[in-house]
């Protein structure tokens, strides 16, 4: 705009500034503007927008704050561009951005959104109940939103990592200092090799930028929604209360973090770790690990008087009751609603029921020398019907009950509408009371991991055992990816979820996370992004691990890791890398090194050339980019040496390996068992 646009524009915000009332709602319009002490607060006066102060009244700021926690800052829009005063106007410009000027400095621009859809007409900013700040034209097309520019603070509704699709990036930094919100170096850690991680490979972990000080010098910082660290080095006290193990973490310099070992009742019991933390990130449905820091790099609020703390304290606890206790009801009245719904739903699907007490009499009234199995859901049963039929009943654990409804309501939708050789078959469901059991064929063989990671029963697999179980495996894929009347992602794929019938036939189970899925053409590497991570670690995909992207490729990876264990006999875990050490000698044309040598010089010349084009399309199937991978239906063939095979690139692992037994539902039931099982990564 021209100079004299320009003043009349300033001239214009500031005649609005006069006449506007002191109380701002949620919206803001091209013809209003705010400053001072005015605020746009949200809908419910959840959040507000407005300058505050720090460092003695010396920097202002445009930022987002918790409207009963003022302090509390989530987002800071010129974190590295200060006010001097509180002169600052908070408007929409002509050409449909948000900006904060100078008033105090001929109405200089401090910061814009810099929005790509300029001059949109009737441009409304709005701050949403969720502390998002919302820029949209009059259309309602959101042109820019905080979210999409986080600062130190993650809330509810806000992601950090990478869209792969437009490039973007979302990721936190820290404050400089508890009364300096510029941008940090990092929230107390730096990449241990920075080189590597650029490359995506996370295997280096953090290297702490501050030594931590033990004595009196350092304290926690409490990261949400986390997968806890791998176990070892760590001691487990159930009987402890969470306050009682930060005290004992702080008094004992070898601890480096502490989190309870149940998270029931807003957590109890007790687990330290002592070095480095293993095997950690965000995740959905995380829990609650607190990380010992040196104070230097701890964000610390200044000390407030002690009885203003313990008032507002009072007020604040007995507020949260009240809506904790309202909470509860509604959530309980909606639960119940839900548990309703999906039963009515099941009980007109198309799978079979059985009477509970059948099923209570063929596995001898649940007896515990029948039960075969033990996974998150619950326990599997071995049972006898009436005409003599064996099965296995899975019966739903009541203390995992919400998640094990999700999963037992997507197994009765998926599974009863499957029908193919290599897929267990689900023979009905039981709904009685709070009992909810799935019955299954019985596979007398049990698990494929009883068998390949079992030293004495991998010595009585031949090579064309394996290969039968390789190819059932994938013709249960494609079957699943493209054959089916619903084609689905199995999202689950693994040694332990592969069971075998009396004549060794592989059928794929576990369907608990499976997910319908239907790409837009005939493409199958079609994508999307979930932002709830189930599934085994190991077996996951390098885009679906870090970005949630979730397309059929997803399980081509999974089948690529099967494919080298079956081969090798070794489990891919953190300890032994499986697919590095198979790149490895791929590389060295020592392929064959894989097998072990009893299968190996049990084979004849053309089945070792077959186990050698194994190796290579399980190479081919886990490399990093999901559009390099072969899709299942030009798997089979190349298996059966119908079509060529191209080299493979060298796969990039940068996921850890294997989820701390115990702590999270990550079961995998390896002996004695059916194998049945329900993966996922939630804090029991």
């Amino acid at each position: 705009m021209s100079q004299s646009h320009h003043r009349l524009f300033h001239v214009f915000l500031s005649v609005l500034l006069l006449t506007a009332s002191a109380v701002a709602d949620s919206t803001l319009t091209q013809s209003g503007a705010i400053g001072g002490d005015q605020r746009l607060v949200s809908p419910g006066d959840v959040f507000q927008l407005g300058l505050f102060s720090v460092a003695n009244n010396t920097k202002w700021f445009l930022g987002i704050w918790f409207t009963v926690s003022p302090s509390a800052v989530v987002w800071v829009a010129n974190r590295d561009h200060p006010l001097d005063t509180s002169s600052g106007l908070v408007a929409l410009s002509g050409r449909g951005n948000l900006v904060l000027l100078d008033a105090a400095s001929n109405n200089e621009t401090i910061w814009s959104s810099n929005s790509s859809s300029l001059g949109a007409a009737g441009a409304v900013a709005q701050l949403h109940d969720n502390g998002n700040l919302v820029l949209a034209d009059e259309a309602g097309a959101v042109l820019w939103q905080s979210f999409e520019h986080p600062t130190n603070t993650l809330i509810s509704g806000l992601r950090t990592g990478k869209n792969l699709r437009t490039g973007a990036q979302w990721f936190l930094s820290s404050w400089r200092s508890a009364d300096d919100p510029s941008t940090g170096d990092f929230r107390g850690f730096m990449p241990g090799s920075p080189a590597e991680w650029r490359m995506r490979n996370a295997t280096g972990g953090c290297a702490r930028s501050t030594p931590l000080q033990c004595a009196g010098g350092d304290g926690f910082y409490a990261l949400r929604g986390v997968k806890l660290p791998e176990t070892h080095g760590s001691t487990v006290d159930a009987g402890a209360t969470l306050a009682e193990c930060g005290r004992r973490c702080l008094s004992n310099c070898s601890c480096t973090a502490y989190a309870a070992s149940d998270i029931r009742g807003g957590g109890t019991g007790c687990i330290q770790w002592f070095g480095e933390l293993m095997d950690t990130r965000f995740f959905d449905d995380g829990q609650d690990l607190f990380v010992r820091l040196a104070k230097s790099d701890l964000a610390l609020e200044p000390t407030k008087p002690k009885k203003f703390v313990a008032v507002i304290t009072a007020v604040i606890t007995g507020f949260a009751l009240l809506l904790l206790f309202f909470g509860f009801m509604i959530l309980r009245k909606a639960r119940r609603s839900k548990e309703v719904t999906m039963f009515d739903d099941i009980m007109r699907g198309e799978c079979p029921t059985y009477d509970f007490g059948i099923i209570r009499a063929a596995t001898g009234g649940f007896c515990p020398k029948n039960a075969i199995g033990r996974g998150g859901f619950g326990i599997v049963y071995k049972g006898k019907l009436p005409d003599g039929q064996e099965v296995a009943v899975k019966k739903l654990s009541a203390e995992n009950r919400m998640q094990g409804l999700r999963e037992f309501k997507n197994e009765v939708d998926l599974i009863a509408k499957l029908q193919h050789r290599n897929l267990v078959r689900l023979l009905g469901c039981c709904i009685h009371d709070s009992e909810r059991l799935l019955v299954y064929e019985y596979m007398s063989n049990k698990s494929l991991d009883a068998f390949i990671f079992d030293s004495r029963r991998r010595a009585s697999l031949s090579w064309k055992t394996r290969m039968d179980v390789i190819l059932g495996v994938a013709r249960g894929l494609v079957y699943l990816h493209q054959d089916s009347r619903h084609t689905m992602i199995h999202r689950d794929l693994k040694a332990a979820n592969v069971l075998l019938d009396k004549e060794m036939v592989a059928k794929i189970s576990d369907f608990g996370i499976a997910r319908l899925f239907s790409s837009t053409g005939d493409d199958l590497e079609d994508s999307t992004v979930t932002e709830r991570i189930v599934g085994t670690y190991g077996y996951m995909s390098p885009e679906y691990a870090m970005d949630g992207m979730v397309s059929f490729m997803q399980d081509v990876y999974s089948f690529g890791v099967l494919v080298l264990e079956i081969v090798s006999g070794r489990r891919n875990q953190r300890s032994f890398n499986l697919i590095v050490h198979a790149w490895k000698l791929f590389e060295e044309n020592k392929s064959l090194e894989l097998l072990g040598s009893t299968v190996r010089d049990g084979c004849s010349p053309s089945e070792l050339q077959h186990a050698v084009t194994c190796i290579q399309v399980g190479l081919l199937c886990v490399q990093e980019s999901p559009s390099r991978r072969p899709q299942m239906a030009a798997v089979i063939p190349m298996l059966s040496h119908q079509q060529a095979l191209v080299r493979p690139l060298r796969p990039v692992v940068c996921m850890p390996m294997t989820a701390p037994a115990g702590l999270l539902d990550v079961q995998e039931v390896t002996s004695g068992c059916v194998g049945l099982t329900i993966t996922s990564l939630e804090g029991r």
